[in-house]
């Protein structure tokens, strides 16, 4: 890797196409791209909500998190390859189930905010989301392995716990919808 990047500009992407793991070169606007790109950007998110969340294990489990990211980015990036196992999908699921059993029941729909943390963790789980369905419309036309797929599920459903969790721990409020709110009069 360290002679890989030793030069940062190679001009092999200079007429739209890219290389994979694999050696392989594809269209910058490739689903598997797209996909890899939504990745890329909910890492970036979640090195933002690590900045938010102060030292402690909830921050290390993020950063855990972004490990996770760009294995699960590297997997995309060479057609076959696996590193998403479904021990990671389980841990996910014990970390949410951890987080979760100090909030309330909801009884209404949470909007993103609340503390700046909490905000932050309902952009990363947006983005999420959005990766989630880059990497479904990719599996629809190539394999992708089924541990990934969960994996990127029960993320977005982790940072939604998480954004409840900081609003809880910072002694803030959810955001409720209020659906029968009339608009503010100036």
């Amino acid at each position: 890797m360290k002679n890989r990047l030793s030069r940062i500009v190679t001009r092999t992407g200079d007429k739209g196409s890219t290389g994979l793991g694999d050696g392989s070169r594809v269209s910058k606007d490739s689903l598997r791209i797209h996909a890899i790109g939504d990745i890329d950007e909910l890492n970036s998110a979640m090195g933002m909500l690590a900045c938010e969340i102060p030292s402690g294990e909830m921050r290390q489990e993020v950063l855990d998190i972004q490990q996770e990211l760009f294995d699960l980015g590297g997997e995309l990036s060479i057609p076959g390859h696996t590193s998403i196992t479904a021990q990671k999908v389980e841990r996910l699921e014990s970390v949410l189930e951890k987080y979760n059993a100090e909030l309330a029941p909801l009884k209404d729909f949470v909007l993103p905010g609340g503390s700046r943390a909490a905000a932050t963790a309902h952009l990363c789980r947006s983005i999420c989301r959005r990766a989630e369905r880059s990497v479904v419309s990719l599996s629809k036309v190539e394999a992708i392995s089924e541990p990934l797929l969960q994996y990127i599920n029960r993320l977005s459903d982790l940072l939604f716990v998480l954004a409840r969790s900081q609003n809880h721990q910072e002694g803030r409020q959810d955001v409720l919808w209020d659906k029968g709110r009339q608009p503010h009069q100036h």
